[in-house]
Parts: structure tokens; sequence; C-alpha cells
């Protein structure tokens, strides 16, 4: 059955191999880019049915455009993959303070996902890109109050996204299900190149995990889970996301900042 599948950043790397295959499987395939040029380009690489859709991630008014876009031609989304991220950045800190890691990694895909939810079926997926890379959030950076190195901010958001999407699966027991994947480790992607300067894995890893994650019948009832795809297999999150406490915090302040763009 052909699915409409949103993928964030999928001018390149991970997320423009996922939409390549996908498209080949026949589904609709919904490219996002911040680069018109760049989503030109992308789209005439994928042998299937495209669209695109222009929007800075890091700027929350985009996001809502973006959102809007896409409900004024689709009337269902059967799959939404969370999958642009930001690790290095030439300017990292945004206007007003948030960090940009915080900004594209966890907040404007929360925003995305709750803007898209009315169009999404009860079956239908949301999957969250996480990272082996997590650590315990600190509210006062996540607020924008306290700058973190990159890797710092990085892990705090990938830990963060897991959270919220553990969260909010108990609110939604009928679905859609909303699921956090670790693709792998240094794969191959722009992002692994430039921040740690190394080749990487091939990024069918990440692909293929993905594909599995949004359609596969392994995920079916895997809302609120955390797979791990170094290991191959679901497995907890670090133990802060785990923390009734932690997770109440970074909920809180995810509604504090978003609640502000309103």
């Amino acid at each position: 059955m052909t699915k409409t599948i949103l993928i964030t950043g999928s001018t390149d790397g991970i997320g423009l191999l996922t939409a390549q295959k996908l498209a080949v499987d026949g589904h609709r395939i919904l490219l996002h880019g911040r680069s018109a040029a760049k989503l030109d380009a992308a789209a005439d690489g994928i042998s299937g049915t495209v669209e695109s859709f222009v929007a800075d991630l890091s700027n929350f008014s985009a996001v809502k455009a973006l959102a809007g876009d896409i409900r004024a031609k689709h009337e269902k989304l059967d799959v939404l993959i969370n999958n642009a991220g930001v690790l290095r950045a030439p300017n990292p800190t945004l206007n007003g303070g948030l960090d940009i890691r915080f900004v594209v990694n966890t907040y404007a895909p929360y925003m995305l996902t709750e803007l898209l939810l009315p169009i999404m079926p009860q079956d239908g997926r949301v999957v969250n890109l996480s990272s082996a890379a997590q650590a315990p959030v600190d509210r006062e950076a996540m607020l924008g109050q306290r700058q973190l190195d990159e890797m710092g901010a990085y892990a705090q958001s990938k830990l963060a996204i897991t959270i919220w999407t553990r969260e909010w699966a108990r609110t939604l027991p009928e679905g859609p299900a909303m699921i956090a994947v670790n693709p792998g480790s240094l794969l191959a992607s722009k992002m692994v190149k430039e921040g740690f300067g190394v080749a990487g894995k091939d990024m069918n890893i990440g692909a293929d995990i993905l594909i599995e994650a949004a359609l596969g019948a392994r995920f079916a009832d895997a809302s609120g889970k955390y797979f791990d795809n170094d290991s191959g297999a679901f497995a907890k999150p670090h133990p802060a996301a785990l923390d009734a406490a932690h997770a109440a915090d970074v909920m809180t302040t995810i509604r504090t900042i978003l609640g502000q763009q309103s």
C-alpha cells in the first residue's frame, strides 16, 4: 500500500538515501530541506513520486509554515521521519539565546509533529532520530540561559527528543506510534564527516533501519520505545530518560519554549 511519508533533512545523507529507497518501493515522498537548489537536485535523483518543501527548522515560523503547506496539500500523512539534525554550526546561538542544536534537534520536530498530528492516522508512525550520544539535559542550557560545547548540546538535544518520544507516546495510546531510533553511530553522513573527520560507515545501515521503523512489522507495537541500531535491538535510553522528574522537566521546558511561539 502506498504511504505518504515526510522526511525532514532529506537533501543529503541518511535522509536522502531513505527517501530514494522508499520512492523505489512506490511510496509518495515529501522531501524537506533548507535550500531550494539542493531540494531540486535531490528530487532529480529520486525515481518516483516526490514533492519538495523548503523550510529552515531553526526558525519556528518556518516550521509552522512547513506544517501549513503540507496540510494544505495533503489530507493524510502516514509517516513522519524527523531526520533533520545539527551538530556543528558557525553561529550556534540563535536570536533569543537558544542553541541551534536544541531548536533543530528537539523543539522543531516536536512542533512539526504536533502540527501534523491532525492528518496522521492512528496506525501512522513518527520516527524520531535519536543517537548513541545522549546526556542528561541542563534545563538552563535548553532555555538558552547557559551555553554548551557542540557535543554537549548535541547529546543533550538527542536525549531530549528521546524523552519527548517516550512521554508523548503515553498520551497517544491509540497512535500514531512515536518511536526513537539511533540509526547507527558514525555513519558516512555530512554531519559525521564534518564533526568527526572520519569517512564513516555505510549509510545503508541507517536508511534501512529508518525504513523498518517507519513501515516494518517489528515496530508495529513500538510506540514509546528506543531502538539502538548499534546493538540491533530495542534498548533502554540513557538512565536520565527513565527518571520521571528529569523527563518532566524536559517536557515542561519544551512546552514553555514552544508556548512562547504561539
